[in-house]
């Protein structure tokens, strides 16, 4: 278990879940999945999820966009349920304005709040019991110009630091800029309302992740704590809420 710092934590064990799953109110729950399955796995995926998502998922071009989203969807559906004490082909979700789920009007989860990122065959979700969360990951393509997109993307301090960086660091430190912020806007469910150049993380190597400042709310950053999580090798994954006092705990989807 790891405990929210005020400089932020990292999290790098993920274990197997109790058969019984209890969310304390100062409670996150992070569940990790691979999203790699064929045949009986996944048709057993498919019936879970509504015409609607499978409607979605027909639209991906190839194939294993296609069966990554699905088994990404299957495997939420499940993990929600568990919580909720419902079939995981019962749920019905909602989309906020800026594309936040949530659990539709009318479910008894009116505390339970979560969030999902997939990338390739991995997949990371937070669920909350009284606290806003975003999490993302990514995997670090060597393709991206990151030079280029911290240009456009990072705030003026965070470009600095960036500048500085040797090149052979740039790659890896971009991405786990990158899943900074996006977490921490995905946990405020604002979407593109919030600038990714308007406030700033921290992420240069050895240091501890953390919202350093919100252009226009200097209050801010004493509210958010930011983890880093260590997904896979070739990955870099952050989880942000809204509250110091989190205690973290990390579960392996599938294992028992």
């Amino acid at each position: 278990m790891t405990r929210g710092r005020s400089a932020g934590s990292s999290v790098r064990c993920w274990e197997a879940p109790p058969r019984t799953l209890q969310l304390a109110d100062d409670e996150v729950h992070l569940w990790r999945a691979a999203l790699d399955y064929s045949g009986a796995e996944l048709s057993g995926f498919e019936q879970l999820l509504s015409e609607d998502e499978r409607a979605r998922a027909a639209r991906f071009l190839f194939p294993r966009d296609r069966q990554h989203f699905t088994a990404a969807r299957a495997v939420l559906r499940s993990i929600v349920a568990s919580y909720v004490n419902m079939a995981p082909n019962q749920l019905q979700f909602s989309v906020g304005p800026h594309g936040k789920p949530a659990l539709a009007t009318g479910f008894d989860a009116s505390t339970l709040s979560f969030n999902v990122s997939h990338s390739r065959d991995v997949a990371l979700y937070a669920i909350s019991g009284g606290c806003d969360v975003g999490v993302d990951v990514e995997h670090v393509s060597a393709d991206t110009d990151v030079d280029q997109m911290a240009e456009r993307f990072f705030s003026p301090r965070e470009l600095a630091t960036f500048r500085l960086l040797p090149s052979e660091e740039k790659q890896y430190a971009f991405f786990t800029c990158w899943v900074r912020k996006e977490a921490y806007v995905k946990a405020r469910g604002n979407g593109l309302a919030i600038p990714l150049d308007t406030f700033t993380v921290s992420f240069s190597p050895g240091e501890p992740a953390a919202l350093l400042d919100v252009a226009g709310y200097p209050e801010e950053p004493a509210a958010w704590c930011l983890w880093e999580l260590d997904v896979a090798p070739s990955c870099a994954a952050a989880l942000a809420a809204n509250s110091r006092t989190r205690r973290l705990r990390h579960w392996q989807f599938g294992v028992s």
